[in-house]
């Protein structure tokens, strides 16, 4: 059996603690809390719990020099906050059992802040572990104190790569060539003093990936109730300027005082291969492998030990191991003859083995902690065949098989998983040694229609264009059966081909998912079984997706960070998953990126880090990423630590563009335009409303902020590009005062898969959406043109398709999209804003092509990347650009939680301080019942509503320390109810008016059990 296979702990689905952090957390009497006005008795019911530094549980390797912690207050009493709080930072946990901090006591601070709290007291130290807790003071001036057990720990606290490493070198296997076969395997047997090991932390990092071992054990990482193994760590970065390193907890790693092994694979990763072609750090002749690592240990008696990387006798490195090839997109060879059994552990003799050598090819890189979760297997999330199909010859084409099955020379197996996934394939085989076994995995099975690659039922590849994508095993003979996955590269499939070359038993095969999506924060559902599994297919998108960065597809020759899937998916990430962390390491990746990749050193480009398809071209929608991410990660957060971090590089974008074109406030261009869109918009009017969006959003940001002037700036230019795009685009005839929207004014993108005539039209969907949204028009009457043409547009009747036959909406459905990529997450917003939720509902619930549930209705359980990637009908679509694994459409979801189940996010409230509940009712019946939820910063909020015989039946939750306004469908606010009585006259509930059919009232924190009458 193969190192660290099955070293995976199988646990259940992931508990409330896990999700939320630290469990509940008891009320402490305010006597504990240590003075500094603790006043009265705790408040009953009411806990504080999900501690998080830096947005993380318990959080190893902190490199912050000002960590930010952050909490919830949970209550069962209506109306409850915050007033004050207290943190205390302590060495040991038994200080702060006694209210003492022998590091930093904040004092009591007057606040409501519990989102991104400063830590402001002394110099933190390096590879330290310091405990934590916080009281905070209810409205009445009683105390709550968190439980103790909270705790994070300091990383290296340095970024050259040479502070606090004590030495460590990059270190590879002496004279090996690059893309030699066999993957480098490094290791150092150290003796040890035999004392009592306190505690053991291993730092390392790799230039490519690694899997690390102690004493002949794979180093896990806690994952639920158990642990997991971490999937091409270190992850992906511009390897010139950055590198990212880990910290393991390894103490029960160290069994045998007398002595410890390290030990580790080296694969290519992104770091040497094609999928970074173009990049600053890649190299034709290929990038040598290298690793860096410091193991530190401590004993009981105050002393401690560190073992290093560095050149010497002491460690050794072979290729000559199993691991034979690798490569992000062709997959890797195992040849299980050639395992070294017992190398990663003590006492193993690699005399024979290679010497080592530094390797410094980027001395001025940066190498800092990883600020987030590594991509990991989530063994909650294993798949087991839904079912497993046998090929043979023409004679006997197929038959229906079960594992164990046993296969021979000419036999295909198709295992079907059931769900299209992002990991490896775990597979089991019994047969003779040098029996090699090739699985293949794929999104789709091949049909009788257009595009097919191979037989009706066989595995269909040909949408990974040049990638190989296959996992190939050398059978070492172990009658016993041989289990394998692979650990240097990752897959997208549903489906997984296996043949053999010589007699083989397939025993069992499992889809093991990876993800750096760990922590789901929000769900909906409904009563419409379509709807649920379009919501199933955008959360299994971005589970495979988001991997290290957020790629755009998960199997062919790309997985790269495309900057405009990004940007118009960010929100409903932050809605759906624990992503802060994730997003802003990603901004961080682009920043860097900007330097290096983007045109003129100052836009942000269209992927990051360094990929095969950098070009320094304009890129409107893509860029402004670098925009759009920190907005949206401080919406949904609170924390504009992201805005500071970023000021630079966003200011240095906007003043870029405002140099290029000057007065005229145009857009730098858009090489995409509206991606993929089937009614195409000019690129230049894409590109003028994303500078319009990006100087709002920075308006936005600079008076978050505290930076007036630059909020006048932003204000200003948003003012300019509004009067120059209505000068430039709007036609109004002077008889009829008919407005038309010049959307066909400009060139459509160089390249436009979606529609191969390439031609622009005039009152597109994207041009009608980003105008309304933007505000871009004058007088109402322009207001209800706009909007009347949007209508007409979506509806496509017989009328509309009669007045417009040149346009390319006459070739699809009434009541269908024409968006692209960068109209998608506008559309249902714009047209719930505009009072058109029906409109919204129906482009819901429509599956004819192009809709959301087109690809439900032809199998789909992940997003496709086009609108017609597949039907039953007609076959494949174009397999130049045809991923079945692509989250951008699934931006749909932010609107399922915004306006389908209500839980909408207040601008002027930052992380769900305020908010509002305004669920929106379907008008067409398709869907009676919606139940959403969502873990903001200050607990989990909750609307859900069921309409039943004109009556409505409302339940919704207010976390503790924050506020909300309920917009309630009703033909009579007097009909709103609580327990049998009007809500308005519910204790510290305010009615705040009622207008066209919705009564509006302010919320305290609580539980609501409401019925309403409509009309």
């Amino acid at each position: 059996m193969n190192d660290g296979v099955d070293g995976t702990a199988r646990t259940g689905r992931l508990r409330r603690r896990t999700l939320l952090g630290t469990a509940a957390l008891s009320v402490v009497p305010a006597a504990m809390a240590g003075g500094n006005g603790a006043g009265g008795s705790a408040a009953a019911g009411t806990t504080v719990s999900d501690l998080t530094v830096e947005h993380r549980t318990d959080p190893l390797g902190v490199d912050a020099a000002h960590p930010r912690f952050g909490w919830r207050t949970a209550s069962t009493v209506r109306g409850r906050r915050q007033t004050a709080y207290r943190i205390l930072l302590a060495t040991t946990p038994e200080q702060l059992a006694h209210g003492r901090a022998d590091v930093w006591d904040s004092g009591r601070v007057d606040s409501a802040d519990s989102v991104a709290v400063r830590y402001s007291g002394p110099e933190l130290r390096a590879s330290t572990r310091y405990h934590w807790t916080v009281t905070v003071w209810d409205e009445h001036g009683r105390a709550v104190t968190a439980a103790p057990g909270t705790h994070f720990e300091t990383g290296l606290l340095s970024t050259d790569g040479v502070t606090g490493w004590d030495g460590a070198r990059w270190i590879g296997m002496a004279g090996k060539r690059p893309n030699s076969p066999g993957a480098p395997l490094l290791r150092n047997q150290t003796a040890l003093t035999g004392g009592e090991v306190t505690e053991a932390r291993l730092y390392v990092s790799a230039l490519g990936v690694y899997d690390a071992y102690v004493n002949g054990r794979r180093v896990p990482v806690p994952q639920g109730d158990g642990t997991t193994y971490e999937l091409l760590t270190p992850g992906w970065t511009n390897y010139d300027t950055t590198v990212n390193y880990f910290t393991y907890d390894v103490t029960d790693l160290l069994t045998d005082p007398s002595q410890v092994t390290l030990a580790a694979v080296l694969g290519n990763g992104w770091y040497n291969g094609r999928i970074s072609e173009n990049s600053a750090y890649y190299s034709a002749d290929g990038n040598p492998l290298a690793l860096k690592a410091k193991l530190l240990i401590r004993y009981a008696d105050g002393s401690t030990r560190t073992i290093v990387t560095a050149p010497g006798e002491d460690w050794r490195a072979t290729d000559t191991g199993p691991y034979r090839a690798d490569d992000i997109y062709d997959g890797q060879t195992y040849d299980a003859r050639r395992e070294l059994p017992g190398w990663t552990a003590n006492g193993f003799d690699a005399s024979a083995w290679s010497a080592v050598e530094a390797q410094d090819p980027f001395p001025d890189a940066r190498l800092i902690a990883y600020p987030g979760e590594s991509a990991r297997l989530m063994p909650e999330w294993d798949r087991e065949p839904r079912s497993v199909t046998v090929h043979k010859g023409a004679t006997d084409p197929t038959r229906a098989a079960t594992l164990p099955l046993t296969l021979h020379p000419g036999d295909t197996a198709v295992v079907d998983l059931g769900q299209n996934l992002v990991g490896v394939p775990r597979y089991t085989l019994r047969g003779p040694a040098g029996a090699q076994v090739t699985c293949k995995p794929g999104e789709m099975l091949n049909d009788a229609g257009e595009g097919a690659d191979g037989p009706v039922g066989s595995v269909y590849r040909a949408n990974l264009r040049t990638a190989e994508a296959t996992s190939t095993y050398v059978l070492k003979g172990d009658p016993a059966g041989e289990t394998h996955q692979d650990s240097l590269t990752f897959y997208g499939f549903r489906y997984v081909s296996v043949t053999t070359t010589e007699t083989v038993t397939l025993v069992d095969l499992t889809g093991r998912v990876a993800t750096s999506a760990l922590h789901d924060l929000g769900t909906v559902t409904t009563d419409a079984a379509a709807v649920n599994q379009l919501i199933s297919n955008v959360r299994w998108g971005q589970r495979g997706n988001y991997l290290w960065v957020p790629t755009d597809c998960p199997q062919r020759d790309e997985r790269l960070g495309w900057t405009g899937d990004t940007q118009l998916f960010c929100n409903t990430a932050l809605f759906n998953t624990d992503a802060v962390p994730f997003l802003s390491h990603f901004q961080d990746t682009l920043i860097d990126s900007q330097h290096t990749y983007g045109a003129g050193r100052a836009q942000f480009p269209w992927v990051a880090p360094g990929h095969r398809y950098g070009r320094p071209l304009p890129a409107s929608g893509w860029a402004d990423c670098g925009v759009v991410v920190p907005w949206t990660v401080w919406q949904m957060s609170g924390d504009t630590t992201i805005i500071d971090r970023s000021w630079t590089a966003m200011t240095k974008y906007l003043d870029w563009i405002r140099h290029r074109t000057g007065d005229t406030y145009a857009g730098q261009g858009a090489v995409f335009g509206d991606w993929l869109a089937f009614q195409i918009t000019s690129t230049q009017l894409i590109s003028d409303v994303y500078y319009g969006y990006s100087a709002r959003l920075m308006a936005d940001m600079a008076r978050a902020t505290g930076r007036s002037a630059e909020t006048a700036t932003y204000e200003r230019l948003f003012s300019h590009v509004k009067r120059a795009f209505i000068s430039k685009y709007f036609a109004t005839d002077a008889l009829t005062g008919q407005l038309t929207v010049r959307s066909s004014l400009g060139d459509p993108p160089p390249h436009t898969p979606g529609n191969s005539a390439g031609r622009t039209e005039d009152n597109t969907q994207t041009a009608l959406l980003w105008i309304l949204k933007l505000g871009f028009y004058d007088t109402e009457f322009q207001h209800r043109q706009l909007v009347t043409l949007l209508a007409d547009n979506i509806g496509n009747g017989q009328a509309y398709k009669a007045a417009h036959p040149d346009s390319t909406r006459v070739e699809y459905a009434e009541n269908t999209l024409s968006v692209g990529f960068l109209g998608v997450n506008v559309i249902a917003p714009v047209l719930t804003g505009e009072g058109r939720a029906d409109l919204a509902y129906r482009l819901l619930h429509q599956n004819a092509m192009p809709s959301w549930l087109y690809s439900v209705a032809n199998g789909a359980t992940t997003v496709w990347e086009r609108w017609n990637s597949y039907s039953k009908q007609d076959g494949f679509g174009p397999v130049d650009m045809n991923s079945f694994n692509h989250y951008a459409y699934g931006a749909i979801m932010e609107w399922m939680y915004e306006s389908m189940a209500g839980i909408a996010k207040n601008p002027e409230h930052p992380g769900f301080k305020h908010f509002f509940l305004r669920p929106h009712l379907d008008p067409t019946g398709g869907i009676t019942r919606v139940s959403g939820s969502h873990i903001s910063p200050y607990g989990e909020i909750v609307s859900e509503w069921t309409v039943r015989e004109g009556r409505l039946t409302y339940r919704a939750v207010v976390p503790a320390n924050s506020t909300a306004t309920l917009r309630i469908p009703t033909a009579d606010p007097s009909t709103v109810h609580e327990n049998g009585r009007p809500l308005a006259a519910a204790l510290g509930v305010e009615f705040l008016g009622f207008a066209d059919g919705t009564a509006s009232f302010e919320l305290p924190s609580g539980r609501y059990e409401l019925t309403s009458t409509l009309a």
